[in-house]
């Protein structure tokens, strides 16, 4: 008769881990059988390799599909890690079981999550808050063997399944499990050790089999696709619960913690671990001393002594370290949460791992550019100028263009030039099905951007993606790719009728323009497209501002905001779009938000004077105009701050007046609109309005600019250094 034995387990606890690796020893199994998809297997002969540390997964994806995958991560402390080690050291044949992927990825997104957490379960049915905590009271401080102790772990499993109604998917994973352990038995082991979920377990022993035809009817005519797997990286807070896996645990650095020190010496884990905090604490420049690590160590165990826990758990940890190293406050408990409790561990993998082409080219970019990956935030500033960290910053933004943002963009610190870039790198496990994915299009970084970014400028709805895109190529250096966006950004522009749109693609290609310099980048063809969308944007746009209800005049004050900012960055500024403005700002049939945004822009250009932007914001806010309209015009013509109106008295004794005049009928409605418009003001600018206002009303001073107000004497030595600086002197 083969002896079989159920381990029903905690996914990713390292009490668990530990039963396991004592029923192993007291089994001595001839095969071991692991919850896990078959296509697994496959990953065996590089399980043992020194090489693949710990938190890794296993990754099964469908091959024409990418999107559809499944990770399968383990962890130092995971018991499924612990018993395939164990099998390998040994040379014990190793196999998995569950659902084939192959199925399961044929239609949907496999989860995470692989079963419920019936540990967790058990436990909080006992008053536990901790499921590792409840194991090893309940199980592992118990005087009985190991494998006496999972025996009662399968009986209180089928207690708790008793009222449950299996999904179907779950029926099928059962099934599937129990046609491989068939399958063993019919070839002769004579001891296997079965290490799955402990919700499994009670299905999968021997004595509680249903028929082999019942299984087979569950597994008949399931959709199939064809899948490949790898080991991939994992992280530890992707182990955690609060990042959505379903298996996940509310704590792996302390679980992993707990388990590698508790093999050393069962005795160091409340204090090693208090002195790592005390560690993390003074690398931030807070204080701890030993002594207070000697305290904590006293009050945790204390603090287990009351609460009648055979052990100081996780909780007595936290309570100590907040009460004796943070003294009282949870800000700094939060990074010990993050650094600690969570984990910033990164695993690795082999060089013999399978790998596609484009994972594997990605990986040699990293070692010749020195950017290691990081589960960490880190922020990096690269020199442009430099022609190493300019090909960090070409890997960075085209990796972005294939969906593995393994770089955000981030301030580059306190510089007025364009030749530095700031990043901030946060290496996720899933980009390796990202990477997959972007592997359809090449198998280098290069040949997948271009072949991607071509394939997004052929499909490209409007000008305002295809302008994006152009912007991206440069910073990306695709210039294969460029030409063939360039060439659809031109044949669009033909096409394109509507204003809105054009304008919107005046920024990125003036950004380009302006700035491609500092790439080395040829910039020739993006300045005759430039030229071409603005002059079909200056034609356009008076007519284009006609007839604007409340959303289309927001949208349009935006792109002529952001066409603005674009051809400001162009050393020659076109006439022609000079004169779009003048006539939009003169004509009372444009939208207020537009036509005041407008006449704004040209106030600043100094094509209006003081005195004409006085007497149209005079003639806008008149009794002949709605309050609406006129807060409408207002809204536009004040946006960015209140320095117009804090240095120009006649501005502000207009709207002034015109507040004050408004009816009281009108004025409930006008109230949110102007508590809009002034709400963008800095609280600075809106007290000082105050002031003004209130100085307006009791007779006010002399404005600004009266020379009453200025000390000459005083101002002299900053004015000659201003002069020095723009070149009008020197010495």
């Amino acid at each position: 008769m083969t002896d079989l034995e159920v381990l029903g387990v905690r996914h990713h606890g390292p009490g668990s881990a530990r039963s396991v690796a004592g029923a192993l020893a007291e089994l001595e199994p001839d095969l071991v059988v692991i919850e896990g998809a078959p296509e697994l297997d496959a990953l065996l002969p590089l399980a043992g390799h020194p090489d693949l540390v710990p938190p890794v997964a296993g990754l099964v994806y469908a091959v024409d599909a990418p999107r559809r995958a499944a990770f399968y991560p383990l962890a130092v402390f995971s018991p499924e890690w612990v018993a395939l080690r164990w099998a390998l050291a040994r040379g014990v044949p190793v196999r998995f079981a569950d659902l084939p992927a192959a199925h399961s990825l044929a239609e949907h997104d496999r989860a995470e999550g692989r079963g419920s957490d019936a540990i967790a379960t058990l436990a909080r049915v006992a008053g536990y808050d901790d499921p590792e905590r409840w194991w090893e009271d309940a199980v592992e401080h118990r005087d009985s063997s190991t494998l006496e102790q999972f025996a009662m772990i399968r009986e209180a499993m089928a207690e708790v399944r008793a009222g449950d109604d299996d999904d179907t998917e779950n029926q099928r994973r059962e099934a599937a499990m129990r046609r491989v352990l068939r399958a063993s038995l019919k070839e002769g082991f004579a001891r296997i050790a079965v290490v799955c979920g402990a919700y499994h377990a009670p299905v999968l022993h021997p004595d509680a089999f249903p028929p082999a035809t019942h299984d087979n009817r569950m597994l008949t005519r399931l959709p199939r696709t064809k899948v490949a797997v790898t080991w991939a990286p994992w992280t530890a807070d992707r182990l955690a619960t609060a990042s959505g896996y379903g298996a996940g645990v509310t704590s792996p650095g302390w679980y992993q913690h707990l388990f590698v020190t508790w093999e050393q010496d069962p005795a160091a884990v409340v204090p090693s671990w208090l002195t790592r905090v005390a560690r993390a604490l003074r690398d931030e420049g807070l204080p701890a001393a030993p002594a207070t690590v000697v305290e904590a160590v006293r009050l945790a165990e204390a603090l287990a002594a009351v609460r009648g826990r055979p052990s100081v758990g996780l909780s007595e940890l936290t309570d100590a370290t907040r009460s004796v190293l943070c003294e009282g406050s949870d800000v700094p408990l939060a990074l010990i949460d993050r650094r600690l409790v969570v984990g910033e561990q990164l695993g690795s993998v082999p060089d013999e791992t399978p790998m596609i082409p484009l994972a594997r080219d990605l990986d040699r970019l990293q070692r010749s550019l020195r950017l290691k990956p990081s589960p960490t935030p880190t922020t990096v500033v690269l020199d442009l100028r430099k022609e190493s960290q300019r090909d960090r910053s070409v890997l960075l933004h085209r990796l972005r263009l294939l969906g593995v943002p393994w770089g955000t963009p981030a301030d580059a610190g306190r510089t007025t030039g364009t030749f530095k870039e700031g990043w901030q790198l946060e290496w996720r496990p899933e980009f390796a099905v990202s990477l997959v994915e972007a592997g359809l299009h090449g198998t280098t970084v290069v040949s997948a951007t271009t072949a991607l970014v071509s394939e997004r400028a052929r499909d490209a709805a409007d000008l305002d993606a295809l302008g994006a895109l152009v912007e991206q190529c440069f910073l990306a250096d695709l210039p294969e790719a460029l030409d063939e966006v360039v060439t659809a950004l031109a044949a669009a522009t033909a096409r394109q009728q509507d204003v809105v749109g054009l304008l919107e693609a005046i920024e990125p290609l003036a950004r380009t323009r302006r700035y491609g310099d500092v790439r080395d980048a040829d910039t020739g063809r993006v300045a005759e497209v430039l030229d071409t969308v603005v002059a079909r944007a200056s034609v356009d746009l008076r007519p284009g501002c006609a007839s604007l209800d409340d959303d289309a005049a927001t949208r349009m004050r935006a792109a002529v905001d952001a066409a603005q900012r674009g051809i400001s960055l162009v050393q020659d500024e076109p006439p022609v779009w000079r004169e779009a403005l003048v006539a939009v700002a003169a004509d009372d049939g444009v939208h207020g938000l537009v036509s005041g945004r407008v006449n704004r822009i040209l106030l600043d250009l100094g094509v209006l004077t003081s005195e004409d932007a006085a007497a149209r914001l005079s003639r806008r806010l008149s009794v002949g105009t709605t309050p609406i309209a006129g807060a409408a015009w207002l809204d536009g013509f004040l946006e960015g701050d209140a320095v117009l109106l804090l240095h120009d008295p006649e501005l502000l004794r207009i709207v002034d007046e015109w507040v004050t005049t408004v009816a009281e009928d009108s004025f409930e409605d006008l109230l949110p609109l102007l508590r809009r418009t002034f709400a963008r003001f800095a609280v600075a600018e809106r007290r000082r309005l105050g002031t003004r206002l209130r100085q307006l009303g009791e007779g006010g001073p002399a404005p600004l600019t009266a020379a009453a107000e200025w000390d000459v004497e005083r101002a002299l030595p900053a004015v000659r250094r201003v002069a020095e600086l723009i070149g009008l002197t020197r010495g």
